[in-house]
C-alpha cells in the first residue's frame, strides 16, 4: 500500500502562482506608491474604470477578484484625491456609481506608460512564443478555477 501523496511546495502550484504573483505585485507596488502616491488595489480599481467607464463598487469586487473591504478601501482614498467619483445610480437608489474623475483620467494616463514598461521588464527574460503561450495558460487555469465549483 502506498503512503501518503508528497506534496513539495515547488512543484505545487496554487503555492507557485501565488509566490510570483506576490513578487510581481511587490515589484510593482513599489514602483506605484513611489512615483503615483498609489497602492496596488488602488491602482486596479483606477485602470478598471479607465477600461470600463462607470461601475458599480460590487461590479469592481467582481472584475478585480479583490475582496468588499479592500474595494472600498480602496475607492474611498480614489474618492477622497479626487481620482473617482460616486454618482446615483440610475437604476438603483441603493447603489452609486464610480467613475474616473478628469484627474483620475490624468494620472492613469501618466501611470499606464510606466506600467508597460515594468510589464516589458518582468517579461525580459520570456521569448514573444512565451509569452503568448503564458498568456494562453492563464487565461485557461482562470476558466478552470471559475467553473470548478468543488471545493475538494
Amino acid at each position: 500500500m502506498d503512503g501518503p501523496a508528497e506534496l513539495r511546495l515547488d512543484r505545487f502550484l496554487p503555492y507557485r502562482l501565488s509566490v510570483a504573483a506576490n513578487l510581481v505585485s511587490d515589484r510593482i507596488a513599489t514602483a506605484y506608491q513611489a512615483l503615483f502616491g498609489l497602492r496596488i488595489p488602488e491602482w486596479r480599481l483606477i485602470a478598471v474604470l479607465a477600461e470600463s467607464g462607470p461601475v458599480t463598487q460590487q461590479a469592481l469586487v467582481q472584475r478585480t477578484r479583490m475582496d468588499k473591504v479592500t474595494v472600498s478601501r480602496a475607492a474611498i482614498a480614489l474618492v477622497t484625491r479626487g481620482l473617482v467619483e460616486r454618482t446615483p445610480h440610475a437604476h438603483d437608489a441603493r447603489s452609486r456609481l464610480l467613475a474616473l474623475s478628469a484627474d483620475g483620467r490624468a494620472l492613469y494616463e501618466k501611470v499606464v506608460p510606466k506600467a508597460l514598461e515594468l510589464e516589458q521588464r518582468m517579461l525580459a527574460g520570456l521569448s514573444p512564443d512565451d509569452v503568448a503561450k503564458l498568456f494562453v495558460l492563464l487565461e485557461r487555469l482562470e476558466t478552470t478555477a471559475l467553473e470548478d465549483g468543488d471545493p475538494m
